[in-house]
């Protein structure tokens, strides 16, 4: 009894089994060749805040209140975003239709029509009637049974299409956070940068009037006098170039936010904090949670699930159909008994002859995925090297930073001993000029470099797709 049992259901466990398999291969990560850690150090000789987790709002370490509004303003209003967004709901539909195909489809159809028979024909007879009349209405059923793992593998490449938007999106989102911080810190040193010009003006301005005395007391010459107002215009043009460059950073950041016409007050770059140094050896899987990486891997996932979805078209196509409901002469008999109707079939289509046509679908899809996998390898080579690059921007702009201080002090006091040399008679007006435009020099100098330190900490912020863990 149980053998004979067992044959019995043996039709049903093979349909089963052949249910759960699918053709074509499944996912499986390549191995990345990257090293285990990024070997730069980034730490420098000039003084930084602690290592530390960093936030995923990580422009917040800033500590700038119009930063964080301007960001928070692109992250809901700019236009690359916006565009994201909705290509992400467009995957999800697309991913909910493909679901939709793992369950069967039901119909509601309903019929009517009248039917006049010719007399002519010999067919016809007096007991024939005049008009034909028929009326139905019922629920039909389709579904194709997934015996290859076809529909299973168009879900599959769906979902993983639709999670590669999703990365997509939060790849635009770091860029526009990124795009901002990074404009908004090349306007606060402009805002420095305008601040040291007016400041260096001030102090050539109160050169002059030194100048114009000692010309009234009859000891220098006017040249002195004509080299200090061009000084006096070296300056204001310098004062023109800079507004004109803050202004047009100025309307990057409008569109950057989507807020057109926005104004910016000023503000001076060296009140902002430091951000904090990364940890030594910052492990290279770290760049697994960029999101470009992640959306590229999902490319990858989806175009080898599309090889499946290829060779699927190799085995035969199962459908299963049915129907139920009435069919009867008048409508008040629609639902009476006896005009009940019912149906069941089951079909399949097997390709015998296409002259080559899926195996160069197959082909076809195995390059894709070929591509995709080199596209994924790159995109992680990218992201390592971009890492690299960050970090030693990060560790050298901080010894320069160093260096361009100590500039600016010894620009300090020779200017204050080119100013005193002057006054006592020893020494031309051409030397407190050049005194002048050293520490003017220096000073912007010093502003650029710290404004390329904080830049540096950005990128590696965005390299790393938001930053570090505590760990």
């Amino acid at each position: 009894m149980m053998p004979h049992t067992l044959y019995r259901l043996a039709p049903l466990a093979a349909a089963l089994w052949l249910a759960g398999c699918a053709v074509g291969p499944d996912y499986q990560r390549p191995a990345t060749p990257l090293p285990a850690v990024f070997a730069e150090q980034a730490t420098s000789t000039a003084s930084a805040a602690p290592s530390t987790a960093l936030p995923a709002d990580w422009w917040t370490l800033f500590g700038d209140s119009t930063l964080n509004t301007l960001i928070d303003a692109g992250l809901r209003g700019n236009a690359d975003l916006r565009s994201a967004i909705a290509r992400v709901e467009q995957a999800d539909a697309a991913a909910r239709e493909a679901g939709a195909a793992l369950l069967p489809n039901v119909d509601l159809q309903a019929a009517g029509s009248n039917n006049a028979l010719s007399k002519q024909t010999a067919t016809w007879s007096v007991n024939s009637p005049d008009v034909l009349r028929a009326r139905s209405a019922g629920l039909s059923l389709s579904y194709e049974i997934d015996v290859w793992g076809r529909v299973r593998r168009s879900n599959e490449a769906a979902r993983a299409s639709l999670l590669a938007s999703r990365y997509a999106r939060d790849a635009i989102r770091l860029s526009v956070a990124g795009l901002i911080a990074s404009n908004y810190l090349n306007l606060r040193a402009l805002d420095a940068q305008l601040a040291v010009t007016a400041e260096s003006l001030k102090s050539r301005q109160d050169s002059a009037q030194l100048v114009q005395a000692r010309i009234a007391g009859g000891l220098v010459s006017p040249l002195d006098q004509y080299q200090a107002d061009g000084a006096q215009a070296t300056l204001q043009a310098q004062q023109a170039d800079l507004r004109r460059a803050r202004a047009l950073i100025e309307h990057q950041l409008a569109l950057l936010t989507g807020q057109p016409g926005i104004p910016i007050a000023h503000a001076d770059l060296t009140d902002l904090p430091l951000p904090p140094q990364p940890p030594i050896g910052l492990p290279a899987s770290l760049i697994d949670a960029r999101p470009d990486v992640r959306e590229a891997e999902q490319r990858l996932i989806a175009a080898n699930a599309g090889i499946g979805l290829a060779k699927a078209a190799y085995y035969p196509k199962f459908s299963l159909t049915g129907g139920l409901g009435s069919e009867s002469k008048t409508l008040t008999d629609l639902f009476t008994a006896g005009a009940g109707t019912w149906s069941l079939g089951l079909g399949a289509v097997l390709p015998l002859l296409d002259f080559g046509r899926n195996s160069a679908r197959v082909d076809q899809a195995q390059a894709i995925n070929q591509q995709s996998l080199i596209a994924w390898q790159k995109t992680l080579e990218t992201a390592y090297k971009e890492v690299r690059d960050a970090l030693v921007s990060l560790r050298e702009q901080g010894a320069a930073e160093a260096a361009q201080q100590r500039r600016v002090d010894n620009a300090r006091k020779a200017l204050d001993i080119a100013q005193r040399r002057y006054e006592a008679g020893y020494s031309a007006y051409l030397e407190v000029l050049d005194a002048q435009r050293s520490a003017n020099d220096a000073r912007l100098a010093l502003i650029t470099t710290r404004q390329a330190r904080l830049s540096a900490a950005v990128e590696l912020f965005k390299a790393l797709g938001g930053g570090w863990p505590a760990s």
